[in-house]
């Protein structure tokens, strides 16, 4: 077995909720993500996180209140190896309050790199209750939507959260992703904050149902009951308040061929999901002039569901 002194991974982005899947659904996105290095360190143990990056000026360096160095740390003791000193250097490349993971590709990177330095002593669904700590430390919950397909890659199912239980879906080959990220912040916890904490017995069925069709659309690759069935009854109803211009951008969305369009996580990134690679590209073309039709520039990404989890870009052996 390869013994290493440092290793670097990066966590892709994510889209979390996926319209009826609030709290329960994601999937990694090809293309933007963070890059974590954890290396073993000889020299005097550091209480900071080296931060790099577009983004990394707007983050915490304190190991108790960073994403990443929360999540090694609860690693390092459920393994018992809390003495282990370890430095941990962050490129922060997603913008934060982006609502495409931001927070979830740094502490999913990390742990990813800390279970690879170590010799891999858990499989990668062992090692998301970890990355999920990282998440509370962001946003003040540990959920799974954005960590679980940020480590493994495609799209996944939260069926329970206590015991945790994650299902891995495989999606057909020429469904895609446009996500298109404004250039505007929006925290996940003022986010939540507007959700209503009750909902009608009405809409938690019509909700449990949507959520139940998405899915066999999902794995049957029915493409029209995933698109009836996209109906966010939860969140976007109360989020859509936060986004300039949202009702028309995505009534144009769907008009030039989204299967369903809605908000990516918290927001305020928006995702369609678009049958074929150039329909997606079409698509983010769209939703960007909408942005741009209410004064906000935007950048897009284009990606197949099926896209990458959590991967090792660097090594470097003792």
């Amino acid at each position: 077995m390869k013994k290493y002194k440092s290793v670097t991974a990066f966590g892709p982005a994510t889209v979390a909720n996926v319209g009826c899947g609030y709290d329960i659904m994601g999937f990694a996105i090809q293309g933007p993500g963070d890059e974590v290095t954890v290396s073993l360190n000889e020299n005097n143990a550091t209480s900071l996180v080296e931060l790099s990056g577009p983004y990394g000026h707007l983050i915490p360096g304190a190991r108790e209140k960073n994403t990443a160095s929360v999540a090694i740390n609860c690693f390092l003791q459920t393994l018992g190896r809390s003495e282990l000193n370890l430095r941990i250097s962050l490129v922060k490349n997603m913008p934060l309050g982006s609502g495409m993971g931001s927070s979830a590709s740094s502490s999913a990177a990390a742990v990813f790199a800390a279970n690879e330095l170590l010799g891999n002593p858990m499989s990668t669904m062992e090692i998301i209750p970890f990355a999920m700590e990282g998440e509370r430390i962001a946003c003040g919950a540990a959920h799974a939507d954005n960590v679980a397909p940020s480590l493994l890659g495609g799209f996944v199912l939260i069926r329970s959260y206590n015991p945790l239980d994650i299902i891995e879906v495989k999606c057909p080959e020429d469904l895609f992703c446009a996500v298109v990220h404004p250039q505007l912040e929006l925290h996940t916890a003022d986010a939540r904050r507007v959700l209503k904490m009750e909902i009608t017995m009405g809409n938690a069925i019509k909700h449990s149902a949507n959520t139940a069709g998405f899915m066999v659309a999902l794995m049957k690759g029915e493409y029209a009951l995933l698109s009836r069935s996209m109906q966010d009854l939860l969140a976007e109803p109360r989020r859509t308040q936060l986004i300039p211009g949202f009702d028309p951008i995505k009534e144009n969305a769907l008009k030039e061929g989204a299967l369903g369009c809605g908000i990516s996580g918290s927001g305020p990134s928006l995702f369609a999901l678009c049958q074929g690679e150039k329909t997606a590209q079409h698509v983010a073309r769209t939703i960007q002039q909408g942005f741009e039709a209410h004064g906000l520039q935007s950048e897009t990404f284009v990606s197949a569901l099926n896209a990458p989890g959590c991967s090792i870009i660097n090594s470097i052996e003792v």
